[in-house]
C-alpha cells in the first residue's frame, strides 16, 4: 500500500494532457492494472522493461511516429521484437484514456515490416518432404509438414494439438484447446483433406489417447527449429521457415481459385489479410 501511494503520490486526478504523463508512469498503471489479467504477463513485463530504458523521462506528448522509429532501430532487436514491444506501450495509452487517466489518445506507431511472400513450389515441397525424411532428420517433422501444408495453421497450434482435438471418424480438427475461447489468432475448426486424414490415421497407430500429434517419441516437442533448418538444407531450400509452410498452404488455395471469403473461412485468417498478403 505504501508502494502504491508513493508511485501516485502528487498526481491529478481525472484526466490529464500527455504532455503531463510520463510514458513510465503510464507503462507501470498499465503492468500493474491490466497485465496480470492476460494470458501473457509476463511477456508484457518484458516489453515494459525494454521500453522503459528509452522512454524514461519522456512523456506521453513524446510518443510520435519519429520516436517510434528511433525506439525500433536504437532496440537492435528484430523490427517484429520492437512492434510487439511498441503493441505494448499502445495498449498502456489505450489503457489510460480508458480509465479517465487521459484527455485523448497518442498514435503509437509500431514499424511494420513487409509481409513476407516466400511459398514453396509444389516441387519444393516434396523436396522438403524428402528432405525430412532423410538422413537423422526427426520422424515427426514430414507430419510437422504436412499439417502445416493442409491445415495452413501456425507453428505453435500444430505443435500443442492433441489427439482429442482431432475427430478422425468425422475428419475434422478443432485447433482451440479444452476450454479455450476464440482468441485474435482464431484456432477455429478444419475439415481434414482425404489426403491428410490417411496420415493422421497411421499416425494415429502409434499416439496415445492423450498425446501430442505430432511429438518426438510421446514427448511434447517445444520447437522445430534446428530440424527443419537442417532439413531445408538438405533439400537446396532458402529463406524458409516453418511459417513459410502457412503462406504456401494459402497461396495454393488462392492460386487453385479458392474465393477469398472461403479462404479466411478455412484458413482462420482476416480476409484482409489474405487480399494484403
Amino acid at each position: 500500500m505504501f508502494a502504491e501511494w508513493l508511485r501516485t503520490k502528487g498526481r491529478k486526478k481525472g484526466r490529464r494532457d500527455p504532455s503531463e504523463i510520463l510514458v513510465t508512469d503510464a507503462l507501470n498503471d498499465y503492468g500493474t492494472e491490466r497485465a496480470p489479467k492476460t494470458k501473457a504477463p509476463r511477456v508484457i513485463g518484458s516489453a515494459i522493461s525494454a521500453l522503459t530504458s528509452y522512454w524514461e523521462g519522456l512523456s506521453l506528448a513524446d510518443v510520435t511516429p519519429h520516436t517510434c522509429a528511433e525506439y525500433v532501430e536504437k532496440r537492435r532487436r528484430s523490427a517484429n521484437t520492437a512492434r510487439r514491444e511498441l503493441a505494448v506501450l499502445a495498449a498502456a495509452v489505450n489503457w489510460a484514456y480508458e480509465n479517465t487517466r487521459l484527455t485523448h489518445t497518442v498514435p503509437v506507431a509500431p514499424a511494420k515490416t513487409p509481409p513476407k511472400d516466400r511459398w514453396l513450389t509444389k516441387k519444393e515441397a516434396a523436396a522438403l518432404l524428402r528432405a525430412s525424411r532423410a538422413g537423422l532428420a526427426r520422424s515427426y517433422l514430414p507430419y510437422f509438414i504436412l499439417l502445416s501444408l493442409y491445415t495452413g495453421r501456425r507453428k505453435e497450434q500444430i505443435l500443442s494439438l492433441r489427439w482429442p482435438q482431432v475427430d478422425l471418424e468425422h475428419g475434422l480438427i478443432d485447433f482451440r484447446r479444452q476450454g479455450e475461447a476464440e482468441t485474435k489468432k482464431r484456432r477455429g475448426r478444419v475439415r481434414v483433406p482425404d489426403k491428410l486424414l490417411a496420415h493422421l490415421k497411421r499416425l494415429r497407430r502409434y499416439g496415445t489417447d492423450l498425446g501430442y500429434v505430432v511429438n518426438d517419441n510421446g514427448r511434447h516437442i517445444g520447437d522445430i527449429k534446428k530440424g527443419f533448418a537442417a532439413a531445408c538444407e538438405r533439400g537446396g531450400l532458402v529463406s524458409v521457415t516453418p511459417h513459410t509452410m502457412k503462406h504456401t498452404s494459402i497461396t495454393w488455395a488462392m492460386q487453385a481459385g479458392v474465393k477469398t471469403f472461403d479462404a479466411a473461412d478455412y484458413f482462420a485468417t482476416s480476409e484482409k489479410i489474405l487480399i494484403e498478403v
